[in-house]
């Protein structure tokens, strides 16, 4: 929501100022210009993006409204890991394979709707899970293979925004070329009345007005919102991997929670004692 309240602080002072100084709003409705810059910026990304990253860059782009993992989301997560390890803990490791293998059938990961409508969550996971159960990766490189893990999966995110940036970076040359056009246009009337020399030359310049702006007060900040909300969900996989290290390590359920706790950012960092209660609750509901 805060974005399009930014949107609309960006229009109201860029046009409250242009009325101030007495200028026509009006005469910035030019339709060729707009056709012109927003056909180029279009052709450019559908030239330059695979369809697969199209399609996460539009998914991307309509969920500027969603927050990033909230406090009660980790101590989802904590709870989740801490329940799920206790099934470790008291049955064997071989009593979490019901669970990895068929993540979504899961009677205790079912309850955990967050971390069940995050695929790669559940995915990177289980995969893990099921490598520190079959002893098939060394202790001292599963630290190393989650890391490549979840670099891909950030770099993945990241590419739709390094192609918004592109876009707004080549917004301004769009709005060059829709001036010069437009410059070509009032040559062509070079020898008409000075107000029509004057409407066309007004026209060109509009052009170069709309690319500035559509870079630096939408795509550009549009870019840096999707790439807070990528930096945002990878702590939640961090705090995923931290408590998958704990359990590696044969820490009790309740330290992997904590060790888990630690990694997560201050600004959403549930306290000990909140953890604590609702891995409290979750074990007396379990019983």
């Amino acid at each position: 929501m805060l974005a399009f309240v930014g949107f609309g602080v960006v229009i109201a002072a860029v046009l409250g100022g242009f009325i101030l100084e007495g200028g026509n709003p009006l005469a910035l409705n030019q339709p060729a210009e707009f056709l012109i810059i927003g056909g180029a910026a279009s052709g450019m990304i559908l030239i330059g993006t695979p369809m697969s990253t199209l399609k996460k860059m539009i998914k991307q782009v309509t969920g500027l409204t969603k927050s990033g993992p909230t406090k009660e989301n980790y101590i989802e997560l904590l709870v989740m890991m801490y329940e799920i390890f206790n099934v470790a803990r008291r049955d064997g490791v071989i009593a979490l394979e019901t669970h990895i293998e068929n993540p979504y059938e899961s009677e205790i990961l079912k309850k955990y709707k967050r971390f069940q409508g995050d695929s790669f969550a559940v995915a990177f996971f289980c995969d893990t899970v099921r490598s520190i159960t079959t002893g098939a990766v060394p202790g001292h490189e599963l630290d190393e293979i989650m890391e490549l893990d979840l670099e891909a999966h950030h770099g993945e995110a990241e590419r739709p925004t390094s192609i918004l940036s592109k876009v707004g970076d080549a917004m301004p040359g769009f709005g060059i070329v829709a001036a010069v056009l437009g410059v070509v246009i009032t040559m062509g009337a070079i020898d008409g009345p000075p107000e029509e020399i004057g409407h066309k030359v007004g026209a060109a310049l509009v052009g170069t007005f709309l690319g500035i702006l559509a870079c630096y007060g939408f795509i550009q900040p549009v870019a840096m919102n999707i790439e807070q909300k990528n930096t945002e969900g990878l702590g939640y996989y961090m705090c995923l991997k931290q408590g998958l290290l704990g359990f590696n390590r044969g820490y009790v359920p309740s330290f992997v929670a904590e060790f888990a706790r630690r990694s997560i950012s201050p600004e959403v960092r549930p306290t000990f004692k909140e953890v604590e209660d609702a891995c409290r609750e979750a074990k007396q509901g379990s019983k």
